[in-house]
């Protein structure tokens, strides 16, 4: 029995070894390639478990498949103007395809250094066809950063996926900055973009101005000149009927309205306070001695 349980024990432990060496698991978000005498014959991109021959036949190279995250550096770029920029972008990329990244990086310091220098090259080429104003303007329609990324991504993502078996999932910007001796110039071009909106509402606003002002002088001449013909018609009408008014008073009793007229006369002629010398004889006081 003793004898049994050692030979049991032995086939046990030999089938551990054989499992230990021609088997080997992937765990999930890992990428494992198999190498045969340094030749890539297998890639694994699945969790699992997966069978190789012993080493030192084949050996296992296992790469971290998440994502990775890496700002790029201070780049100075040359816009379309010839203004210097410092664009700083952030890159989260993943292994693709770990044969390829095995081949041609292996290492993932050596991938950020490479990816660093593809963005460095995109944002040469991709910001020197754009303006100033693309990035930084008053005008909110003349922005074109999105579209700057997009190009300078897709630009990255092509070749990071052709030479090195990384794809790019997302490129942004992180920061937008201006050489020291750049910022005064991009100030005095940002005033100059302001002033010129500053001109052109001031312009508006003088040619609205004269319009309503003239408008206003027209419509002014317009009622001062009916306000004056109705105010004529308003003193001929008036007088016609003061006119008439003398007219059938004296008829009815001419020697009263003369005496009335001279009354009224000599009442608005004086006040408490008057101090009159005066002919009694002369109209109209002569009614004070009751002359003729």
């Amino acid at each position: 029995m003793n004898r049994v349980y050692k030979w049991l024990f032995a086939g046990v432990f030999v089938l551990i070894i054989a499992a230990a060496g021609f088997t080997f698991t992937v765990k999930e978000g890992y990428n494992t390639i198999v190498l045969r005498f340094g030749k890539i014959i297998n890639e694994h991109m699945q969790a699992g478990l997966y069978f190789k021959l012993p080493w030192p036949v084949d050996n296992l190279i296992t790469y971290d498949a998440r994502s990775q995250y890496m700002d790029s550096g201070y780049n100075e770029t040359l816009t379309n103007d010839k203004i210097n920029i410092i664009l700083q972008t952030y890159i989260i990329w993943r292994i693709k395809d770990a044969g390829r990244f095995h081949t041609s990086i292996g290492d993932y310091e050596t991938a950020q250094r490479y990816l660093n220098d593809l963005a460095a090259s995109a944002k040469n080429g991709v910001l020197g066809n754009y303006m100033l104003s693309s990035l930084v303007s008053v005008n909110i329609d003349d922005i074109r950063l999105d579209e700057i990324c997009r190009s300078i991504e897709e630009k990255v993502a092509l070749s990071a996926m052709e030479n090195y078996g990384i794809e790019i999932q997302t490129l942004g910007v992180k920061r937008l900055a201006l050489p020291d001796s750049n910022i005064y110039s991009v100030f005095d071009q940002m005033t100059a973009e302001r002033q010129k909106y500053v001109s052109q509402y001031i312009s508006e606003g003088n040619r609205d101005s004269a319009i309503i002002i003239s408008e206003a002088v027209e419509r002014a001449s317009e009622i001062v000149a009916q306000g004056t013909l109705e105010a004529a018609r308003i003193d001929a009408e008036t007088e016609r009927r003061v006119a008439e008014i003398y007219g059938t008073a004296y008829n009815q009793n001419s020697r009263l309205f003369i005496f009335l007229k001279k009354l009224i006369a000599l009442e608005n002629s004086v006040n408490p306070d008057t101090v009159l010398i005066m002919r009694a004889s002369e109209s109209p006081f002569d009614i004070i001695t009751g002359m003729d």
